[in-house]
């Protein structure tokens, strides 16, 4: 494939002068980040674990964030019901950071980190092959009920495959993204909202959200890096199964120089099939209009149906920040290596397209 470069070693992420030592992709975490080694004042780094919850059974997403931007961190926690095309967030922000937060310097790091605010508490753990959340948000309101809570585990299989992709911006080399994302993995546990009042005028009842392996997966994208002032780009995630069979992708573009890699891949139980170069086709004045998500090689292509746009907006001069993150369900077909293609219909993800000067 045309500027695809696939790492299969392993190597210290960068040089002694801060720049990359090797630009390219792979299907496992290959470089070697240390935060120490990064040649930028720490309010330039940034670092950030994301999660999303899918339940088929309830048709919703759950939406877990942490991040260190060095001069703050912001902190999240989201509840997407497809199934009434609704949307409620929580979110925090503490200024001056400066990477006290703890995150690791491997995505497979054993230990935890966490947040605890007036607000929200998120708890993210691993140990193993399980990652552990644990997350409150007392006001944040949904499906007729206050109050959202819940702890999950995620299995994450030894072996299986992901996203890894280390890229550089042509106008300063020293700025760089370092990216995992993994998707396709079971979730257990229990999402509990409420309580609400009873229709019938009885006592308050719990909405109880189920998570359960074969009907639930979980997608982590985990990212370390020296991004310049200001980005735009764009995202796409799935997870879910086709006759029986997890399936799932990732796709993405907009920043750094990609000459070397693009992150756009599929899964498939558990294997990773690079595709050529996806793009996006929507409409910016309706986000929930119909997408088109095409590759440069006829590998992937899809139509994607919107339902819900998870949207903010942020002004603040110094900082600003406009995203969409569009929530819906996939029509479309991707290529795997052996050349077969994977049809999938009605599967649930999201699209993003995300503008940050920060």
């Amino acid at each position: 494939m045309r500027g695809q470069t696939e790492i299969t070693e392993d190597v210290e992420l960068l040089n002694p002068d801060g720049t990359l030592t090797q630009e390219g992709w792979a299907r496992s975490p290959r470089w070697r980040y240390r935060r120490a080694a990064v040649r930028a004042p720490l309010w330039r780094i940034k670092e950030w674990d994301y999660y999303y919850l899918r339940s088929d059974e309830d048709d919703c997403f759950v939406c877990l964030t942490m991040s260190d931007l060095g001069y703050a961190g912001l902190f999240a926690l989201a509840f997407i019901d497809l199934a009434r095309g609704e949307v409620a967030q929580v979110d925090s922000i503490v200024p001056l950071t400066m990477h006290r937060t703890g995150f690791a310097e491997e995505c497979d790091a054993e230990g935890s980190i966490g947040y605890s605010g007036r607000k929200l508490t998120l708890e993210f753990l691993r140990h193993g092959s399980v990652r552990r959340l644990r997350f409150r948000a007392p006001s944040l309101a949904a499906r007729g009920g206050v109050g959202l809570e819940g702890e999950v585990e995620i299995a994450q299989a030894p072996d299986m495959d992901r996203m890894a992709i280390a890229t550089s911006w042509a106008e300063n080399r020293r700025a760089f993204y370092y990216n995992q994302k993994l998707c396709c993995m079971p979730v257990t546990g229990t999402v509990r909202i409420g309580p609400r009042s009873s229709p019938a005028g009885g006592a308050s009842v719990e909405t109880v959200l189920n998570f359960a392996p074969g009907s639930s997966w979980a997608g982590l994208d985990w990212g370390r890096g020296r991004w310049t002032r200001e980005n735009r780009w764009y995202w796409s995630s799935a997870s879910g199964t086709v006759a029986g069979t997890p399936f799932g992708f990732n796709l993405g573009y907009g920043f750094s120089d990609r000459d070397s890699a693009s992150e756009d891949m599929a899964f498939f139980a558990g294997r990773a099939h690079k595709l050529g170069r996806v793009s996006f086709n929507f409409d910016v004045s309706d986000y929930l209009a119909p997408w088109r998500m095409t590759s440069d090689d006829g590998s992937f292509e899809a139509e994607f149906h919107p339902v819900v746009d998870r949207t903010s907006k942020t002004d603040l001069k110094l900082v600003v920040s406009d995203q969409h993150q569009v929530f819906g369900r996939f029509h479309g077909r991707a290529r795997l290596e052996d050349g077969s293609f994977v049809e999938f219909q009605d599967l649930p993800g999201f699209a993003e397209d995300v503008y940050n000067k920060w």
